[in-house]
């Protein structure tokens, strides 16, 4: 009995594309086609006939070509990369992709929303999935995570009242691809295990400014199971590492009208530049004898393992290096399965994860039209596979043989069941059958107050203005009420400042915060390194100074930053020196925003900055990304753009604390030397500046 050996996932990719050039056209039979223009008519001005079988089948496989979209996470983008293990983890595990550094394992990782449709905008106010194919020897393993490392509900069988909750009002489908309306928020007011997940969608968190800059996490406690049968929990992070960042929500409500593929554009655009998107995967590890050491149940989904208790272990490393041939092949069939997994991985009774396992097999049957979806070239594993499952819709395979069961002998007794394969962690289980939430599932208040404590003096800004948009778009004033309520068993200046911007009383205190914090919650601990990958808009207009230019796109492109020349036409530009500039890669400003942009430099030249001084799109742009707390930069003549749009220090005279905080500036005459060029480029691995005053410049 020999097995077969698995293949390269690119080659068997590649087996299933098809190239059209220089091909003719012909029918699903393989039959030529002569005209596909016209149908088949009983005279040229008659009926159409039934006996056209090109015009039945165009037509009926156009009607199919859409499929169910998913229920939750509709809208996604995916790449191809592959995962490989700095060290042997075998004192954990049996999973060979984590035994074996010279092992590459091909992955596809698919990113998304959760709420909105295919439709939707990327930047909306939302969780992010973060759901990881790994191709393993041993079968496929699907790590299908949030970018936030809980969830709203303990069990799954609250799963659809979240999601129904969530989800456009039944009455008349408002809003789309967001959470800010009175059913989400009336089931949030009367479960408070929502509440922890919920300080999370009020962070920074649910608006990314990249699918590359965003954590990724597994939210459930997993099981790491060694060859001796030893069992370890785990938790499973991913972390970029180019840091983690997001948009403000002023920013990315701007984003949602002016590129609504913003995360999906740049996840494509980096990948095609080699600007490979990197994650740590990191692991939590915890003992098996230490399960009830905490106060909180690890099997709890709505609760985090604070890093201070339990370290982040890195454990190896994720590159994203190429994008799919086709969206809908790939990232639209892609079906995920909690369920997978190869041994040495194994699940615990989390009643969360126990209704995945469930859900996601359960949903496939339905979008992907069958049980045979694992057949398809994407959710295809590269081991080996041999079962008696049969026949159903789309069966691409062709069994042959008799014995299609088990046990047979006219099949020579094969697929055979030789005793070694995938063992389930012999756990105990014993108990009356019960509808029942566990006591040590019972504290909802706790890690909320965690949260808010480690955010820094600008993120809990964030989440108080967050708060008072969502609830001040619920016409219930119960419904605020009862949130506020819940706000205050978590912060009382924090209930307190909400109630302030919603119509609500001030609360009265309930208890003591408990001054517990986490470092590692807060983005301020995640700001990565580099400049990898980050856009930056360089505003030009005719008579730019063409050598500082050139220097400045150089030195980012040298980087690996991104360098677009906005200027008043596209394409090209007359120089200082009354030269044309060739640039096809060049963008008309006014068809940019600086909501689209990392950051913003202003090109040297006399006449570039007297056009841009005069022209307030120009004027705009560069005090709309100061208020959005970016990098800023001008040379010489381009200064007085900085002045014109008001930004502190421009003038020369000194800036307010905080308010240059990230704007380099170069008074003097000539092109950007290298001095500017260093500061900027090392404003621009700073990110953002929020220690600038949120008020005094208009945008």
């Amino acid at each position: 009995m020999t097995e077969a050996r698995p293949v390269d996932k690119d080659q068997q990719l590649a087996a299933a594309r098809v190239d059209h050039t220089g091909t003719r056209l012909t029918t699903d039979q393989g039959i030529p086609v002569d005209n596909t223009d016209n149908s088949l008519h009983a005279g040229a001005r008659g009926p159409s006939l039934l006996e056209d079988f090109h015009l039945r089948e165009k037509v009926m496989r156009f009607d199919h070509e859409r499929i169910p979209e998913r229920v939750v996470h509709a809208r996604g983008s995916g790449a191809h990369g592959h995962f490989q293990v700095y060290e042997s983890l075998a004192r954990y595990t049996t999973a060979e992709f984590l035994c074996d550094p010279e092992l590459r394992t091909p992955v596809f990782v698919r990113f998304s929303t959760v709420q909105g449709s295919r439709g939707s905008a990327d930047t909306v106010r939302d969780v992010r999935g973060f759901a990881t194919k790994f191709y393993t020897r041993q079968g496929n393993f699907d790590l299908v995570g949030n970018n936030m490392p809980v969830f709203f509900i303990q069990d799954g069988i609250k799963f659809p009242d979240v999601i129904h909750a969530v989800k456009p009002e039944p009455h008349n489908e408002i809003p789309q691809g967001a959470s800010a309306h009175d059913s989400f928020w009336d089931f949030v007011s009367l479960q408070p295990e929502t509440l922890h997940h919920v300080m999370w969608l009020m962070s920074d968190r649910a608006i990314p400014r990249s699918f590359r800059t965003m954590q990724g996490f597994g939210v459930h406690t997993f099981r790491l199971v060694n060859a001796q049968g030893a069992n370890t929990f785990v938790k499973f992070h991913w972390t970029p590492v180019l840091g983690t960042h997001s948009l403000v929500w002023d920013e990315a409500q701007k984003i949602a009208g002016t590129d609504p593929d913003f995360n999906r554009r740049d996840l494509w655009e980096a990948i095609e530049a080699g600007a490979f998107p990197e994650y740590e995967l990191g692991l939590q590890l915890i003992p098996e004898d230490q399960e009830f050491e905490y106060d909180f149940d690890l099997l709890d989904p709505t609760k985090i393992v604070p890093e201070e208790l339990v370290p982040v272990t890195p454990v190896g490393k994720l590159v994203l290096d190429r994008n799919p041939n086709n969206f809908f092949a790939e990232t639209e069939q892609v079906a995920f399965c909690v369920g997978n997994v190869v041994p040495g991985i194994d699940f615990t009774d989390d009643p969360l994860l126990q209704a995945r396992l469930f859900s996601y097999l359960d949903t496939q049957l339905t979008r992907l039209g069958g049980p045979n979806f694992a057949q398809l070239p994407v959710n295809r594993p590269l081991a080996a596979v041999h079962n008696h499952q049969q026949d159903g819709f789309a069966q691409h395979q062709i069994p042959v043989g008799e014995g299609n069961y088990h046990p047979n002998t006219l099949g020579g007794g094969c697929p055979a069941v030789p005793g070694t394969g995938f063992t389930h962690f012999p756990e105990r289980v014993d108990g009356h059958k019960v509808r029942r939430r566990s006591e040590t599932f019972a504290d909802h208040y706790s890690q909320s107050t965690l949260f808010w404590n480690s955010m820094s003096g600008w993120e809990r800004e964030h989440i108080i203005e967050a708060f008072r948009f969502e609830l001040g778009k619920c016409n219930r004033m119960a419904v605020r009420e009862r949130v506020v309520g819940h706000l205050e068993q978590v912060d009382h200046q924090l209930a307190v400042a909400v109630a302030a911007g919603i119509g609500v009383d001030e609360p009265a205190p309930v208890g003591e915060n408990h001054g517990r914090r986490s470092r590692a919650l807060s983005l301020t601990a995640r700001t990565g390194n580099g400049v990898l990958g980050r856009k930056v808009a360089v505003l030009a207009a005719p008579g730019v100074e063409e050598v500082g230019l050139a220097r400045l796109c150089q030195a980012l492109h040298e980087r690996g930053a991104k360098a677009d020349v906005l200027a008043p036409m596209a394409g090209q530009l007359r120089t200082s020196n009354r030269d044309t500039l060739e640039l096809p890669e060049a963008k008309g400003l006014y068809t940019m925003a600086s909501v689209l942009y990392d950051a913003v430099v202003v090109a040297g030249g006399e006449d570039s900055a007297a056009m841009l001084v005069e022209d307030g799109y120009a004027v705009h742009f560069v005090a709309e990304a100061y208020k959005h707390a970016k990098p800023i930069g001008a040379v010489a003549e381009g200064v007085g753009l900085l002045r014109r749009a008001g930004l502190p220090g421009a003038d020369g005279a000194p800036a307010p604390d905080g308010a240059g905080a990230g704007v380099v500036i170069q008074s003097e005459a000539g092109p950007a030397g290298a001095d500017f060029l260093e500061e900027f480029i090392a404003a621009l691995t700073g990110q953002r500046y929020f220690q600038r005053p949120r008020k005094g410049v208009v945008a």
